[in-house]
């Protein structure tokens, strides 16, 4: 479940361009703890109020990230209040009063950041919201100290939230509104979690973001933006002893709070085939897409670590199964792709998107994609596929420990979602804990395409309208 993120951090690539490395138990950690040498050497250390602090070393330049985490997303809004969150998170630029820590006008955090030479930003998901700077090392304290004031002394004029929620309102319209592709995503994640929060866009349904108020956000800042809530993650050019004293003076004198417990409703099982079509006038190629519902790192630690390791055979990039099979042996398609997301704090996905040569080539792509999981599940897979896949991962590991800000990401992303810090640390040397057998059975489990409903999934057909009356070609 674990993410390393190999790229600068930044709002479009936040969560893209990363790669999924699964954790490990407890006990595995300990075990080599003596023998082998962590990824990042992080520190950790819990404030008297329960924020955790986790600092990385690296003085390769005299940079450093800062985020914080916070047990917090769309998942856990009120019904009927869908968007808040997200909304939420633009809010936290707008204004904030703290008589120790000090105020901020609208706006103002980020013109600091900005004079400063650095960068920040935020970003929201279903279990988590998390705020960032890139800086010199030098100003870690004044970021820490706004971040901190932040926490707890939301100040915002009333003006400021009803043009935010215009602003939020037109990001739905582009992003996923005037976006053919994410529509498709969006109905599809909704058929696909029936009964549970994940089914709901993270950006929320315009008529409730229409209709959200500043009650509503202060009430879900109030409950749940608090020290005992959140991680702090500093990676970069400092000390760790330097960090923790910086956190105890600003992070430290905000007081914990009552949370609530996260408490979900559970999607039931599919006793039926389920799909999504879609046709529009913008789209000039087919799409295929096929999203299964399976266990996320937090709910099974072995199959998700084993998931990992399946997803980089069956669809990895050009030397996968699918894609040698379907793009340049059979020519069915274009592009094909296989991920795993195991970081959830719920079930998590597995998806294959496809692009069909053309549009009466999709019952063959389907039939060609199920032909190539089945020969997994009868055969299984090479030794040679296996060594070559755990080698590239520990690869990537190693030089996700040479970046300035990915650490931060990889380690708050994970324990955010339930990894603990030695699981992240340790897993280069566990990955090979991995079997044959065990992506055999695991195979057959999830993606058995003999045994359509033990795993739920939906398919999704995105087409372009064809000339006789918008039928499908």
């Amino acid at each position: 479940m674990q993410k390393f993120i190999l790229t600068t951090l930044s709002a479009g690539a936040i969560l893209g361009t990363i790669l999924c490395i699964p954790a490990i138990s407890t006990a595995q950690a300990k075990a080599t703890k003596s023998t082998v040498e962590k990824v990042f050497n992080a520190k950790s250390y819990m404030l008297d109020n329960g924020l955790q602090i986790v600092v990385v070393e690296n003085h390769r330049a005299p940079v450093i990230t800062h985020m914080i985490w916070y047990r917090v997303g769309a998942a856990d809004e009120p019904r009927g209040k869908s968007g808040i969150a997200h909304f939420l998170e633009h809010l936290l630029f707008k204004g904030q009063k703290h008589k120790i820590l000090g105020d901020l006008e609208p706006g103002e955090f980020s013109k600091i950041v900005r004079s400063l030479g650095g960068e920040d930003n935020a970003f929201t998901s279903q279990d988590y919201t998390a705020y960032y700077q890139s800086i010199s090392s030098e100003h870690l304290e004044k970021v820490m100290t706004m971040e901190a004031g932040r926490m707890r002394g939301i100040d915002i004029p009333l003006s400021e939230f009803a043009s935010e929620n215009k602003v939020i309102q037109e990001e739905r319209r582009q992003r996923t509104d005037n976006d053919p592709r994410a529509q498709m995503a969006e109905q599809m994640t909704e058929a696909l979690f029936p009964n549970h929060p994940y089914s709901i866009p993270v950006i929320g349904w315009m008529h409730e973001i229409q209709a959200l108020e500043w009650a509503d956000a202060k009430k879900f800042y109030d409950q749940y933006y608090a020290p005992n809530n959140a991680i702090v993650i500093v990676s970069g050019n400092v000390k760790y002893k330097e960090v923790f004293e910086i956190a105890k003076r600003t992070y430290g004198i905000i007081k914990r709070a009552d949370t609530p417990v996260r408490a979900r409703t559970t999607s039931p099982p599919f006793i039926s085939k389920t799909s999504v079509t879609l046709q529009h006038d913008s789209i000039k190629e087919p799409q295929f897409r096929r999203t299964y519902r399976v266990p996320s790192y937090r709910q099974d630690a072995q199959a998700s670590l084993t998931l990992e390791v399946l997803a980089d055979i069956i669809g990895g990039g050009s030397t996968s199964r699918l894609y040698k099979a379907l793009v340049i042996d059979q020519k069915l398609a274009t592009n094909i792709s296989l991920s795993y997301n195991s970081a959830a704090w719920n079930d998590s996905t597995l998806s294959i998107i496809a692009t069909p040569v053309s549009v009466d080539k999709i019952d063959a792509l389907q039939n060609a994609i199920d032909a190539q999981l089945r020969k997994i599940v009868i055969d299984g897979i090479t030794d040679q596929e296996l060594n070559d896949t755990i080698t590239r991962m520990q690869g990537d590991a190693i030089y996700a420990r040479d970046s300035l800000s990915g650490p931060a990401m990889v380690i708050g992303y994970n324990l955010i979602t339930g990894a603990t810090l030695d699981a992240i640390e340790y897993w280069p040397q566990r990955i090979r804990i991995v079997t044959k057998e065990q992506i055999q059975n695991v195979s057959k489990t999830y993606l058995n395409p003999d045994q359509p409903y033990k795993t739920p999934y939906v398919e999704g057909f995105l087409l372009p309208i064809s000339e006789d009356k918008g039928d499908v070609k």
